[in-house]
């Protein structure tokens, strides 16, 4: 790993307002560029807006598409990879709530929410890939929103390489002193068990009817212990340097790496019965060749 320099925000969106989201995003941009910052994340959906309703039907987009490219464009002005998300125009009228990274020289990847939540489920279609991003000899992953809450994931990505993890949410309904009391109970669980940097940032809209979103965001190192942190409710910015050091203190300790210590030969063969009826695409055979691999 490379040493890094990230910020992650906290950025209120409005749904189908995407040109004022994406240069709300700019004035962040503008100011993590000032600061050295070397990579940015942006909350769940950050470009379209954040709903659970049909009304975001109306406002998907494509990848690549004018979201992606106005992002790409920031990304080449000022030499930085943003993170940002969009609802995405999918199959049979349905989206996918999808984050993408986007770096000067184009898009790296985009990662597609897997977990949806129940109410999301109306709208939204899951993801099927578990994608690990390399820029400049750092490698991380993304996750959104309702997957932090499934820690399969998380170790996938860390047995893939992933260094840090970027979890943008668009996550109602508490104040920010108790989003960053429960995120707390397992985010700080996904770093300290995987051993890797968490990033998590949350829309900030806390006068939105019916699904207020408290603005908070996190930065977590190898231990789960927090860096840097927001809680104001409103819009945020936090900044922190991702350090190799910190990564290879824990990751060079015999005891304290616990990754290298897993048994999987006790839950192979569960796993495998588990996944006898998953079809066989690239999901399905991602799954299969990590049982094997892992062996």
């Amino acid at each position: 790993m490379q040493d890094i320099r990230i910020a992650a925000v906290a950025m209120r969106s409005k749904v189908g307002e995407t040109t004022a989201n994406l240069a709300r995003m700019e004035k962040f941009i503008q100011e993590a560029h000032a600061q050295g910052v070397t990579l940015i994340c942006f909350p769940e959906m950050c470009a379209t807006g954040y709903s659970i309703e049909d009304d975001i039907l109306c406002h998907g987009e494509s990848i690549p598409g004018y979201a992606t490219d106005a992002v790409v464009r920031m990304a080449k002005t000022y030499g930085m990879v943003i993170l940002a998300g969009v609802a995405e125009n999918g199959q049979n009228g349905r989206l996918s709530i999808s984050h993408f990274a986007a770096a000067p020289q184009g898009i790296l990847g985009v990662y597609r929410k897997i977990h949806l939540g129940g109410v999301e489920q109306r709208i939204y279609q899951p993801g099927r890939r578990v994608p690990v991003f390399r820029f400049d000899g750092f490698a991380f992953g993304i996750e959104l929103c309702y997957d932090a809450h499934f820690p399969e994931l998380s170790t996938i990505l860390a047995m893939e390489g992933a260094e840090a993890i970027f979890i943008p949410h668009a996550s109602p309904l508490e104040t920010p002193s108790e989003k960053r009391d429960r995120w707390m109970r397992y985010l700080a669980a996904r770093a300290y068990d995987n051993s890797l940097f968490v990033v998590t940032c949350n829309q900030a809209d806390l006068q939105r009817k019916g699904l207020p979103l408290p603005g908070v965001a996190i930065v977590l190192d190898p231990r789960g212990l927090v860096m840097e942190e927001f809680v104001g409710g409103g819009e945020g910015m936090i900044i922190a340097n991702l350090k190799t050091d910190d990564l290879d203190e824990v990751r060079g300790n015999e005891k304290r790496f616990f990754l290298r210590h897993r048994k999987p030969e006790i839950y192979r063969d569960l796993l495998a019965s588990m996944l006898e009826d998953v079809p066989d695409d690239t999901f399905g055979r991602r799954e299969k060749l990590l049982i094997n691999r892992y062996k």
